[in-house]
């Protein structure tokens, strides 16, 4: 007879020499295997015809989850099918505002049994928790992190804390939902995935690819790829989403601002060429940071290109552009993106518009986005932190001042501006409207069009999966 248990993030297999996924550990004489294992183990037992007995999961006893006052979207639905019919394992990619938490919702009715739900920020831990209390009757909702330790059959944990707890929490739950499940491909965080033994998973995001391809280790970590993927544009036409328009500003920067890129970069240059570093070969400015720790020329290299970009991103004629298309859109309702937060700061005293940076306080980051629900505030400005994991208000204009090349950012940016708006006036549906300003003659132009590629990259990829 097999015998199955679940120890510390591991599932120990006894009575057998041999099985697919374990390895024998010669402490104890038996199989040992990471207890993301646990689903194919029983699979390959059930499917040798072994008898064997499982006292894996000792899971936190739950009621009937009813969910209230909830109905799907023909694409959410399609999504949750398509999700079910493949085992419910697997990822599911929708756009900011095309309902991600719905589906969470209703994937724990489906699997109606005990659930982590494993979140990146405290602020998703707390809008997951609320929704969940609304519409999921007669249940408490537990939360790992922010000082709160409340295990229940539900439970909201931050990839941190779940991170830690993963361990003891392994065999708790019989299903884990991982929102913005990019997170999850961290060689830290991977470890909550190898360590719970949840059958059922689901991975929930809106850019699913990783600049450095570890999503591509997603089948083994939620059990499966993407099941189900949809692009804004598909959810624009069927007016789930605002249709939106992105319009590129390339400015000048002053003659001063220039000739200091121009030092700056060429230094930064010049020191790659005598490291024998090739600027634009993949992994070359990982490979400057690394040398930069011991030697002084990476380091000078490195200062050169910060000291350059930092021109870039703050060139002058960007605050007057920026001036200018405030003006000219006048009452709407606008969020700005930069890259730093010195930026962030800069551009709140001079137009007199709230920020949210990662030091803004919880109270305050509340009473404005509030106020920027309720029309008291106009604009605001951020840097990262409204990328993901924050409930934002309507918005109608989006301003990228400064930002990176990654596609996951950019797509995210645009997603704040997607919620569907009705013109009072005109009883039709609001364009959205994404800004670039680019410093011209600068390294920032290839940035900018790296973050077009893979906005052109994506919808060629759903194309061909329609195809398909």
């Amino acid at each position: 007879m097999v015998l199955l248990l679940y120890d510390r993030g591991t599932i120990v297999v006894k009575g057998l020499m041999h099985i697919p996924f374990a390895t024998l550990d010669p402490r104890t004489n038996s199989l040992r295997a990471q207890a993301l294992n646990y689903y194919d183990i029983i699979r390959y037992l059930r499917e040798s015809d072994l008898e064997y007995t499982d006292q894996v999961l000792e899971l936190i006893p739950s009621p009937d989850f009813a969910v209230k006052d909830v109905s799907l979207r023909d694409y959410q639905q399609e999504a949750l099918n398509r999700w079910t019919r493949v085992g419910m394992r697997g990822c599911i990619v929708l756009p900011t505002g095309g309902g991600k938490t719905i589906i969470g919702i209703k994937s724990i009715e489906t699997v109606n049994s005990a659930t982590l739900i494993v979140v990146p920020t405290l602020d998703l831990m707390h809008q997951w928790t609320e929704v969940l209390s609304t519409h999921i009757t007669n249940i408490s909702v537990g939360n790992l992190g922010g000082g709160s330790d409340e295990i229940e059959a539900i439970t909201v944990a931050t990839y941190d804390s779940a991170y830690l707890r993963a361990p003891s929490l392994g065999d708790k739950f019989s299903f884990v939902i991982f929102d913005e499940v990019h997170h999850l491909a961290a060689p830290g965080y991977r470890s909550i995935a190898e360590q719970l033994a949840a059958p059922y998973r689901l991975g929930l995001t809106a850019t699913i690819e990783r600049e450095d391809k570890l999503h591509l280790d997603f089948p083994r970590l939620v059990g499966g790829g993407v099941v189900f993927e949809i692009h804004p544009n598909e959810l624009a036409k069927s007016k789930h989403l605002a249709p939106y328009e992105i319009k590129r500003i390339h400015v000048e920067m002053t003659p001063n601002e220039q000739s200091e890129y121009q030092k700056n970069f060429g230094a930064y240059q010049l020191c790659l060429k005598k490291l024998g570093i090739r600027a634009n070969y993949p992994g070359s400015f990982r490979r400057l940071i690394m040398m930069s720790t011991k030697n002084s020329l990476a380091r000078d290299a490195l200062l050169a290109r910060n000291k350059a970009m930092d021109i870039a991103l703050n060139s002058k004629s960007k605050l007057e552009t920026l001036r200018n298309i405030l003006a000219e859109n006048s009452g709407v309702k606008t969020i700005i993106f930069t890259q730093h937060n010195s930026l962030v700061y800069s551009i709140a005293d001079k137009f007199f518009i709230p920020a949210i940076t990662h030091k803004t306080d919880k109270l305050e980051r509340k009473d404005v986005l509030l106020g920027f629900k309720e029309g008291r505030y106009l604009a605001i400005v951020t840097s990262k932190v409204l990328d993901e994991g924050v409930d934002v208000p309507d918005a109608k204009l989006g301003i990228i001042v400064s930002g990176t090349g990654s596609g996951r950012e950019y797509i995210q940016r645009l997603g704040r501006l997607l919620r569907p708006q009705l013109d009072s006036t005109r009883g039709t549906d609001q364009k959205a409207k994404l800004v670039e300003i680019v410093s011209s003659n600068t390294r920032e132009t290839g940035t900018s069009e790296r973050r077009k590629k893979a906005l052109i990259r994506i919808n060629q990829k759903r194309k061909e999966g329609q195809e398909d």
